[in-house]
């Protein structure tokens, strides 16, 4: 009862909507979580708004987040079965991830869109369960896969002089191929943070930008712009990190995620 009432009280963010969510006083949510937190030595809720984990209490998210999973799936047996949520960088999940997803139709699928650099922040908080990622060092907790390398072009109607696309502003992908050639971002800089929009502005001429090569390469064929330094691209390796449970839900899709990403991905 006190790891349930944790939970809805960082899944809403407040002790008030834990209790319309508990059906309880927001004095009972209250009196759970200082109990609860009397019990662990360490306070687990920081009091804001929103209401947030503290480093300790982070640490639990997850923890309930398995004991859910593990409950759903024991559900799922005799009803419609489990909720996986899962954190992917947007290009992955334009270009290879979702036939993994229906090569493991049985689980509803909560999806969130983060960059590569960043995914493993969401299996830390508990947000997520699992993460393409570009972090190559296990969350604690977790268990750790690589994938492979997505290549990405450099392509435009320009060169590199020309502005830059660049999806959003954890964005580095082409301020990183700039210093592979030993160059400085000192030109504009448009700021497209959509994955078919991002490749229609280079498309359109408004710049350059590194685009995958499942993607590029289509379209460099058909003329639409062209790679802009011949044999030069930048490789990203790629992670599974998922919880370390046993659970065969989580099995069964990775399983699916290392089939879906060897036919896409450059080994690494």
């Amino acid at each position: 009862m006190q790891l349930a009432t944790f939970q809805a009280v960082i899944g809403t963010g407040s002790f008030e909507a834990a209790a319309r969510q508990l059906h309880v006083t927001p004095s009972a949510v209250s009196q759970r979580i200082k109990a609860l937190e009397s019990s662990v030595g360490q306070v687990l809720v920081r009091r804001a708004k929103p209401c947030v984990a503290t480093p300790a209490g982070a640490a639990l998210v997850r923890f309930a987040g398995q004991v859910e999973l593990l409950e759903r799936e024991a559900l799922a047996q005799a009803r419609d079965g489990a909720r996986v949520s899962i954190v992917v960088n947007a290009d992955s999940l334009d270009t290879w991830f979702l036939p993994a997803l229906a090569a493991v139709p049985g689980p509803s699928y909560e999806l969130h869109t983060d960059d590569q650099d960043y995914t493993a922040d969401l299996l830390r908080s508990g947000t997520a369960m699992a993460a393409v990622t570009a972090e190559h060092v296990a969350v604690q907790g977790c268990r750790l896969e690589p994938l492979g390398a997505m290549r990405y072009l450099p392509v435009g109607s320009g060169d590199p002089g020309q502005p830059m696309i660049v999806y959003n502003r954890k964005d580095r992908l082409q301020h990183r191929f700039l210093e592979s050639l030993g160059r400085e971002a000192d030109v504009p800089i448009h700021y497209v943070p959509a994955t078919a929009a991002f490749v229609e502005a280079i498309r359109l001429g408004l710049g350059w930008g590194m685009v995958p090569e499942q993607r590029a390469l289509p379209d460099i064929a058909a003329g639409r712009y062209r790679q802009l330094i011949s044999g030069k691209y930048l490789d990203v390796p790629l992670y599974w990190q998922y919880w370390k449970i046993e659970s065969a839900v989580l099995k069964d899709l990775t399983a699916a995620v290392r089939t879906a990403a060897a036919g896409v991905l450059r080994r690494n």
